[in-house]
């Protein structure tokens, strides 16, 4: 059985992913998380941290949990009550934990929405949703039957534990110029950068009710497809490059939200 160690394959991702180099904001803390005694023999991939996700790559046989989001998005907290509970479950168990968020999105080869246009069959030709000096989504032009879009959209949703709901746009309209942001990609950024570049059809994981207002009224199409749902295919494509470069089989652990 190939391994690794925990600093050898932590390094090499970290330079990969450029996770010294991108900004992210402070509770994604990327990188490792929290180490283990290793090596690295199997690696377990999943979008969150949760009870459901550890116990998974325990029963898996992992001792390293690779996610997009980590431990910390509550910001400084106890480690008591149930973050104790998971933190002990993962030491006992000899589990660590690689968190990489904006690092993974902003990827050209692993970045959720770039993935996902791929799924979609769209192709990219250019970067959206500026986050300081990155872009954390994809944008390009297509000639697709909206209702095509979101029928494709709908498919890829219900097989990664999502569902589409899709406002303001009408069965004979056709996308010409579109852009993709996983998770949570409605904003007010993400809107005023839409229509700065004449974004007829914005597909996202979510965003505040505000945002489906705002795109009846402009005429605007967003798909709102689940935030988790559309930041499963990274962590996956990720997991899938480090077996292909260390030979560590990978298992991915779903644990949707309905979110």
């Amino acid at each position: 059985m190939s391994s690794c160690s925990l600093p050898d394959l932590a390094a090499y991702l970290d330079e990969r992913l450029r996770v010294r180099e991108t900004p992210d904001y402070p509770p994604a803390l990327n990188g490792v998380q929290l180490a283990h005694r290793g090596p690295v023999h199997r690696i377990a991939a999943a979008v969150d941290v949760s009870r459901r996700t550890i116990e998974g790559a325990i029963t898996a046989g992992a001792n390293l949990l690779l996610v997009h989001h980590g431990m910390f998005w509550g910001g400084l907290e106890r480690i008591d009550g149930r973050q104790y509970d998971r933190m002990r479950l993962l030491m006992d168990h000899d589990v660590a934990v690689y968190s990489a968020h904006l690092p993974l999105d902003t990827h050209p080869e692993h970045g959720n929405s770039r993935l996902l246009a791929a799924h979609l069959g769209l192709v990219p030709s250019g970067g959206f949703a500026r986050f300081e000096n990155i872009d954390c989504g994809v944008h390009g032009e297509s000639s697709i039957a909206t209702a095509d879009l979101q029928q494709r959209l709908q498919s890829f949703a219900e097989s990664h534990g999502g569902n589409v709901v899709a406002v303001s746009y009408a069965p004979d309209r056709v996308t010409r110029r579109w852009a993709i942001c996983s998770g949570s990609g409605a904003s007010r950024d993400t809107l005023r950068e839409a229509d700065a570049a004449g974004i007829d059809t914005l597909i996202v994981g979510e965003g505040p009710h505000w945002t489906a207002v705002h795109a009846q009224d402009t005429g605007l199409v967003i798909m709102y497809a689940g935030h988790y749902a559309t930041e499963t295919l990274g962590v996956c494509s990720l997991a899938a490059h480090i077996e292909s470069r260390f030979g560590l089989p990978w298992t991915f652990i779903p644990a949707p939200t309905g979110l």
